[in-house]
């Protein structure tokens, strides 16, 4: 199949995989007792079904075998095997440790697929291959922390698999174009559910699909060539919002990864905005640090540099206005 044809098929495919799949799932989930409980940390007020990931899973499966290679193989087992992990807590709940343990080992395989064809010595493949392995897990679990209020980490996947789509075609083709295409028509085909009025939650199998997903076309790009910038550019936001709220919490002497509403995102809802609000301007801040990332792209080292800094101060500046509402909150009560 030629390179077009197989990104139209795979994006396709997925998409109505994810279309058609939905409404039969959501009755399942409800049946399976799968309901998120509005709790004192939730950013919703009704239960709501979670677990609607998974047919967004099973459409990036699918999407890999229709793109055929051992990168897409790996790419769709890895997909499979973190949203396994994330099903298994939607329904039954797993220990911290085992779930971590059950996601650096889903890594590692990816991991050690993407470095294997770089022509350095084995014990450099493995070391970074446990680096990659790190990034993923790290990411995934990045991407869950973030997925807290309607529509935000379905447009997130959007953007993101539209920008990896782009800078594959950018480097000539390949893996990332239909792969990217994949992920963002799973994102598209979800949002309908999730984006206003909530039907059904991604869920942890949903969350982990999509941040595997994005982790792995992440560090397939930089490890193909592409500039840092413009690969991590899709991720930046969430990125810089769980690496704040976890060096603040550290700062502040609580457990980093008890559970929490101190997002930034979860803060711009306390003050008063919407779901979608929230939304739309972490979206436009996404694509603004993805357009800034691809500066690096223009071979011209100082607009590159001059971009890295006006996305350092983008990503630095929500965790202030977050600091600078919630002080508002405060004069308030």
């Amino acid at each position: 199949m030629s390179g077009d044809f197989t990104t139209v098929l795979a994006a396709v495919t997925c998409g109505t995989v994810v279309a058609v799949a939905e409404p039969v799932a959501i009755p399942l989930l409800r049946r399976a007792a799968a309901i998120d409980m509005p709790g004192h940390r939730s950013s919703h007020v009704v239960p709501t079904p979670r677990g609607g990931g998974a047919p967004v899973a099973a459409g990036l499966v699918a999407a890999s075998v229709l793109i055929g290679g051992e990168i897409a193989t790996a790419f769709g087992v890895t997909v499979a095997a973190f949203s396994l992990i994330g099903l298994t807590e939607d329904l039954d709940g797993l220990s911290a440790a085992c779930r971590l343990a059950l996601q650096a080992a889903a890594g590692t395989l990816i991991g050690l697929v993407l470095v294997s064809t770089l022509p350095v010595p084995v014990l450099a493949l493995a070391v970074l291959g446990g680096l990659t392995a790190a990034w993923i897990t790290g990411f995934v679990n990045a991407f869950n922390f973030m997925d807290g209020v309607n529509g935000i980490s379905g447009a997130h996947a959007l953007i993101g698999g539209a920008c990896f789509a782009l800078l594959g075609w950018w480097a000539g083709g390949g893996f990332l174009v239909p792969a990217g295409a994949a992920l963002a028509a799973s994102a598209l085909a979800f949002l309908p559910w999730n984006a206003g009025r909530a039907r059904v939650f991604l869920g942890d199998v949903g969350s982990y699909a999509l941040g595997a997903g994005l982790g792995v076309l992440a560090a397939y790009a930089v490890i193909g060539g592409i500039p840092v910038e413009a690969a991590l550019g899709p991720l930046a936001l969430y990125l810089a919002d769980t690496g704040w709220t976890l060096q603040r919490r550290i700062r502040a002497g609580e457990r980093p990864f008890e559970p929490h509403r101190t997002h930034t995102y979860q803060r711009w809802t306390d003050a008063g905005w919407s779901h979608q609000r929230v939304t739309a301007v972490t979206a436009a801040l996404t694509v603004l640090l993805s357009l800034l990332g691809a500066a690096s792209l223009t071979g011209s080292a100082p607009l590159r540099a001059l971009c890295d800094l006006a996305g350092a101060v983008v990503t630095a500046d929500a965790p202030e206005q977050q600091q600078l509402l919630g002080a508002s909150d405060t004069g308030r009560l």
